[in-house]
């Protein structure tokens, strides 16, 4: 099989850049975006899939973290789009249940090509983590699924610490991309005979 391999980078006037994914690798990292607790969840991610990932980023911090997170996010899902291909033989659809000591979060996708956010955090998280409004998290998933082509449902079931929460959901965003592109069959897992893109 190829290398699965993605890049992309971005440069505005809001933030700079850079992302390459190995799909097929062993969940080595370097990641850095300028906001500290973005690199954990990145690297909680990339570890769980099993990806390899370098992510820079030089972002208007000094107004906050939201260019930054959602550039990144279109970089992210721009990235593993380009290292999945066509995507034939790939399983699509992976799903995970992750505790965090009190928190329980399920993460489902389809890597469809199709685009779709579901995301019920249901007033779990605090108004503010790390420094930064909640927010910023669903912007994050919504452009990672734009760009990534992926149907992505998000369900905190409960939890009391936003930390916990959140880390619940990047290692079962891992776990579930993990199972979703491993290659198990031959041809297309469509009946429609192909994928949106």
């Amino acid at each position: 099989m190829h290398s699965r391999i993605g890049v992309m980078e971005r440069e505005t006037k809001e933030t700079k850049i850079s992302v390459r994914i190995n799909v097929d690798g062993s969940g080595q990292c370097v990641i850095t975006t300028g906001f500290g607790f973005a690199d954990h969840m990145l690297e909680l991610m990339a570890h769980w899939a099993g990806f390899d990932l370098e992510v820079t980023c030089t972002g208007d911090m000094h107004i906050d973290a939201h260019h930054t997170l959602e550039d990144v996010g279109l970089c992210l899902g721009a990235a593993l789009h380009s290292a999945l291909g066509d995507r034939q033989g790939i399983a699509r659809v992976g799903w995970a249940k992750v505790p965090m000591d009190e928190a329980l979060v399920e993460v489902c996708l389809d890597l469809s090509g199709r685009p779709y956010l579901v995301y019920e955090e249901k007033n779990l998280l605090p108004p503010t983590i790390a420094g930064q409004e909640k927010d910023l998290w669903r912007e994050f998933f919504k452009s990672l699924i734009i760009k990534g082509g992926m149907n992505l449902h998000i369900c905190m079931l409960y939890g009391q610490n936003g930390h916990h929460l959140l880390e619940s959901t990047f290692k079962g965003l891992g776990l579930a991309l993990r199972q979703g592109i491993c290659v198990e069959r031959q041809g297309m897992l469509s009946t429609k005979g192909g994928l949106d893109t």
